[in-house]
């Protein structure tokens, strides 16, 4: 007993002890923390004081103006606000704003400013305005009528019957086996879900592209675009390689003195040893504007998109064709790559003349083969506005037109002329090193009084005054356009006749005349 009496005392104090001890270590524990306590802060608040609530008013107010009808403005109303409303522009920066037209209406090949000038439209807007801008009776009707019925369904809600009757009148015009597959709002978009296309069906992730080329500026679309715009920030997205296309600027495929077979046979090596190296294995698709556009109409020597087509056939590499500023007509074809005999391609964008740009629509076709293989999987790409109800209304009815008034008869007719035009501007005037065209679709080089480039794509023009008195020679010559220098398009409406092509190159050629006299020649 005693001894369990002393042991039970011992553990006693030891408890007592050890207590005491753990409330030492928790007191030292919370002095050592002290510094790293939480400050209090009021989170910001959404709710707005009453006192500034009764101040606000109880609608929207905004300047009566903008209830009159469109068309109501004066010139000075719309100036003022341009002036106190700034927009930004996009592959110029935002002040060039203050030096472009106020277009108020078209008609036929011309529009007209807010001072009732009048302009020929040079360049079909961006290439776009196939049929000028008298937009057709049928178009607006059925535009006005989609949107009174039903004005928008998802893609993958509902279908509608103009979807449905596109589909099959694209599916009449494209050639081969070709589908047509996607219905987006712009040729970038297009191309986005043709390289989605690629590399699903594919399971590879490259895809090659050509230096002098544009694709759209979009992600994967800019990536793939060779000029200089994807250098705003697209040269970072992985897996796009640059080829050389049959046209390098400083040098020429088989050496100088080569004939265009040998040429075109240099080219077709080069682009194969890169695939090589690149691995066939891992690229996806090549991606090829079959005319090139904004580089400057540039249109593949025979046997070079032929052999294009059995490099990818050999290496199981699919062929994407980008037809959005050649097709429906431009180059005299319906479709650009149909220039080049035998060749279809796997995937084809287009966009631009589809609707006329009348409204955003584009459209991206693949081969049966494609089209069978997303039957069972999705395609990985998306839009809300994909297949807008009303833009395929204003793409159907404006084929159906195009179809009906032979606009493409019309392109095939009046091209010898629009070439002889070009081929007498390009002798008369020295500035002019050379020229292309096809179709209605046409390009000059500018070249200095010593024979050289004066504007490569990584500087400012040698002569920046010469372009700009040009520029302004153009707008006052009644011309609007893009301006691309040193290339200078010409690519009028498909509905232009001979009158008003005469008309346009007459024009074209005084401000050349300033040009000339501008650079020294």
């Amino acid at each position: 007993d005693s001894f369990f009496r002393s042991f039970t005392r011992g553990r006693s104090n030891m408890s007592k002890g050890y207590h005491a001890l753990s409330s030492a270590a928790a007191l030292l524990n919370k002095q050592a923390k002290k510094g790293t306590r939480s400050w209090s802060r009021a989170l910001p608040s959404f709710e707005t004081p009453m006192d500034a609530m009764a101040d606000s008013p109880a609608r929207l107010e905004v300047d009566p103006a903008h209830m009159k009808p469109l068309g109501t403005w004066s010139a000075e109303q719309m100036e003022k606000s341009r002036a106190e409303n700034p927009f930004l522009m996009t592959w110029v920066p935002g002040k060039a704003r203050e030096n472009v037209p106020l277009l108020t209406h078209g008609h036929g090949v011309y529009v007209y400013d807010n001072t009732g000038k009048q302009y020929i439209d040079w360049t079909s807007m961006a290439v776009c305005n196939n049929i000028g801008h008298s937009i057709p009776k049928q178009v607006v009707d059925a535009v006005a009528q989609q949107m009174s019925t039903l004005s928008f369904t998802f893609g993958g809600i509902g279908v509608t019957e103009v979807r449905v009757r596109l589909n099959q009148l694209l599916g009449e015009l494209l050639p081969g086996d070709l589908r047509p597959a996607v219905y987006p709002s712009s040729g970038a978009e297009a191309n986005e879900a043709g390289i989605m296309m690629a590399r699903r069906f594919t399971g590879r992730h490259k895809v090659m592209s050509w230096y002098r080329s544009y694709h759209g500026a979009t992600a994967s679309a800019s990536a793939a675009t060779g000029d200089f715009r994807r250098w705003y920030g697209s040269d970072m997205n992985p897996g796009f390689v640059k080829a050389f296309n049959p046209f390098p600027l400083f040098f020429d495929h088989g050496g100088r003195g080569a004939t265009e077979e040998e040429r075109v046979e240099s080219a077709l090596a080069m682009l194969e040893e890169q695939i090589l190296n690149e691995g066939p294995h891992n690229i996806a698709s090549i991606m090829i504007e079959s005319v090139v556009g904004a580089g400057g109409c540039l249109v593949m020597p025979p046997g070079y998109m032929q052999g294009v087509r059995a490099i990818c056939d050999q290496y199981g590499i699919l062929m994407h064709v980008d037809e959005v500023m050649v097709g429906f007509g431009r180059t005299g074809k319906l479709f650009g790559f149909e220039n080049y005999d035998g060749v279809i391609p796997d995937i084809v964008v287009a966009g631009k003349g589809l609707a006329g740009a009348t409204v955003p629509l584009s459209m991206m076709a693949c081969n049966t083969e494609l089209m069978e293989h997303f039957e069972e999987i999705p395609l990985g790409w998306g839009s809300t506005y994909q297949a807008h109800p009303v833009a395929l209304a204003a793409a159907y009815e404006n084929l159906k037109y195009f179809i009906s008034e032979d606009v493409l008869g019309n392109v095939q007719r009046i091209a010898p002329l629009f070439e002889r035009h070009m081929q007498e501007l390009e002798s008369k005037h020295g500035c002019i090193k050379q020229y292309r065209a096809i179709g209605l679709f046409g390009c000059f080089d500018v070249q200095d009084p010593n024979g050289a480039n004066p504007k490569l794509q990584h500087e400012p023009p040698v002569n920046p005054e010469a372009f700009a008195a040009y520029k302004k020679a153009y707008a006052e010559a009644g011309l609007v356009g893009l301006h691309r220098y040193p290339h200078i398009h010409s690519a009028p409406p498909l509905v232009i006749n001979e009158e008003e092509l005469a008309d346009g190159f007459d024009r074209l050629d005084q401000a050349l005349t300033v040009l000339n006299r501008s650079l020294g020649h």
